[in-house]
Formats: structure tokens, C-alpha cells, sequence
């Protein structure tokens, strides 16, 4: 068994796109997927499967949440050995104790071109820090993730892709999920 995290983009914000964990867990059962796990109700998933095909199980997880709740749901499938390394390579983990506090994980659903990239990371924000990589925008608010300006909306529009934002707290938790199931 292949132990996955899974991430649903945009559901239960400000009460728009509306999933139940309940019945999301339930739906992903269906599939086969066993020992699923949520947590919190912004659609993180922790569970196992057989398929070892990342790009099937998107597949058949999107086309089976189009059917159950009657619109599209972005996701992002991560092997949980590659979410840990996610988490662990971030820059402003090792800079302070409190940084956690401050740190933000921007997870792209896919890699960012080159050229919006490189314009980016030209820019600098006043008590905001962010280093670009292929799968995951590290990202260090001081002043807290609701009153920054580089917000999932903000790379989502400069680079042109999808992503989804988490915490420390939830890629940490996640992890620590993960590795029960290992």
C-alpha cells in the first residue's frame, strides 16, 4: 500500500463550494481508497491505495467529486514521503523557533513557467519573505497569512497556475498522519 495526501482547493471558504469530511471520506472509500483520514474541514486528506499511479488516482478522484457534489474540485495528490520533504525543505523553518508560527506552504498544482517565476522573485513585500520552488511557494508573514499580500490569490494570478495555501500546523499534522499509516 502507497500512503497519499491529498489537498481539495477552495472548499468551505466564506461558505461558498460546501463538502462534508463525512461525506467526503465516504466518497473516497467508495473508490477503494483505505484508511482515510481528514483533517480539518478544508479538505485535507491523509489515506492509502494500491494504485501507484498518482495521475490515475487524480483522474478518478476529480471525475468521482464532479459526480458527487455537482462541481469542479482542484486537487493536489502528494506521496506522503514527497509532502514530508515539502515541509521539511522549507527555508524559514530553520531561521527561528517562532518562524512556524509565520510559515506558509503555497502548494502548485503545477510547476511554475520560468520566465513569471524569475519576475517574481525580483519583487520584495515589507514583512513578507517567499522562496519559489517546483511544487510549493515557501512562504514567512510576519504579520499573520489574513493581512498579507502575497496570498494564494496573489501567485496564483503572477504565475498564472492553481495552487492551495496550508499552514505549518496542517502540513505538519498531515505528515504525522502519513506516518501512522506507514
Amino acid at each position: 500500500m502507497t500512503t497519499y495526501i491529498l489537498l481539495l482547493r477552495g472548499i468551505n471558504v466564506s461558505g461558498q463550494k460546501k463538502i462534508k469530511m463525512v461525506d467526503l471520506k465516504r466518497t473516497l472509500e467508495k473508490l477503494g481508497l483505505k484508511n482515510v483520514q481528514t483533517y480539518i474541514q478544508s479538505g485535507n486528506v491523509v489515506f492509502e491505495s494500491d494504485e501507484l499511479s498518482k495521475s490515475i488516482l487524480i483522474a478518478t478522484i476529480e471525475s468521482l467529486m464532479l459526480k458527487t457534489v455537482d462541481f469542479e474540485v482542484p486537487i493536489l495528490l502528494f506521496y506522503a514521503e514527497e509532502f514530508k520533504l515539502i515541509l521539511e525543505n522549507s527555508p524559514y523553518l530553520a531561521i527561528e523557533t517562532l518562524a512556524a508560527n509565520h510559515s506558509y506552504f503555497v502548494l502548485l498544482i503545477t510547476p511554475p513557467i520560468d520566465s513569471l517565476k524569475q519576475k517574481l522573485q525580483s519583487e520584495t513585500f515589507l514583512n513578507e519573505e517567499f522562496s519559489i520552488a517546483s511544487a510549493c511557494i515557501y512562504l514567512k508573514c510576519n504579520v499573520g497569512y489574513g493581512k498579507a499580500k502575497c496570498n494564494n490569490n496573489f501567485f496564483e494570478r503572477k504565475l498564472k497556475i492553481q495552487a492551495t495555501t496550508r499552514n505549518y500546523k496542517t502540513m505538519s499534522k498531515l505528515v504525522a498522519l502519513s506516518e501512522v499509516l506507514n
